[in-house]
């Protein structure tokens, strides 16, 4: 291996390993777009009571017995919604109804862009709600500092040959408004790394946690940074794949078809 080389692997074990700030990283600028728990709920309860949807809990007729030994797991997984389009990287036209929420912050989490600036600031500008729009530019400026943290320019997109890959694999959303027109989803995913010539990942970022606020605006779910909204967001239990727990708490499978 190269001089080269090994300083990519190194920008690369940088990158991954501060993998959990760039998930969280343009949330912090957006407020709630992929925003990390830790700051969240001191003592693991919600921070309002939220409303189950048509999009949200546990979707089984199991009986209480069957119940209990059910995990997300075991139980019915989410086929999420696909989207009809796509504009400037994000997914758009999901359904205000059923699991319309969650697979628009799903699909977007997945597609969001982590190195490249100006990929986020026209991604964001698609599916940020009215009111909402100045937190792109909180965004773009922590993508800006991340870039900078792992020895890259401030501007620029995604080096060439290294891939970034988002995978979210469970979710559970749930109402903050009476008529479900104002949706928290918080997700589960991973974060791989790669570099040209190189072998998969062997360090990938993995038991991450991210949430959204989502508002049904223009005939498709937006980012909203609404103070009165994001005071009401939740906190999740942990998630594991084989606890009932966390299929009781609302955490399912997520399916893409």
């Amino acid at each position: 291996m190269d001089r080269h080389d090994r300083a990519a692997r190194r920008a690369r074990l940088r990158l991954i390993g501060i993998g959990g700030v760039a998930g969280a990283v343009i949330a912090v600028g957006g407020v709630a777009v992929v925003r990390g728990m830790s700051d969240d709920g001191k003592d693991g309860k919600p921070a309002a009571s939220p409303t189950a949807t048509a999009s949200t809990g546990p979707a089984t007729s199991a009986s209480p017995s069957a119940t209990k030994t059910l995990t997300p797991n075991t139980a019915k997984p989410v086929h999420l919604n696909k989207p009809t389009g796509q504009k400037d990287g994000a997914s758009i036209g999901f359904p205000r109804f059923g699991f319309g929420a969650m697979s628009a912050a799903v699909y977007r989490l997945d597609e969001l862009s982590v190195l490249d600036d100006d990929m986020v600031r026209r991604q964001l500008a698609v599916t940020t709600a009215k009111g909402s729009e100045a937190s792109i530019d909180k965004a773009v400026s922590e993508v800006r500092k991340l870039r900078e943290t792992v020895g890259l320019p401030s501007s620029g997109g995604t080096p060439a040959g290294m891939t970034i890959s988002t995978n979210v694999d469970a979710a559970q959303a749930w109402a903050l408004d009476d008529d479900g027109l104002v949706i928290n989803v918080w997700m589960h995913y991973s974060r791989t790394a790669t570099l040209p010539k190189a072998a998969s990942d062997d360090s990938p970022l993995k038991n991450q946690l991210a949430d959204v606020v989502l508002i049904w605006e223009d005939g498709d779910w937006k980012i909203t940074t609404d103070p009165k909204w994001v005071a009401k967001r939740f906190t999740p239990a942990p998630y594991n794949p084989d606890s009932p727990t966390s299929l009781k708490d609302g955490w399912l499978v997520v399916i893409r078809d």
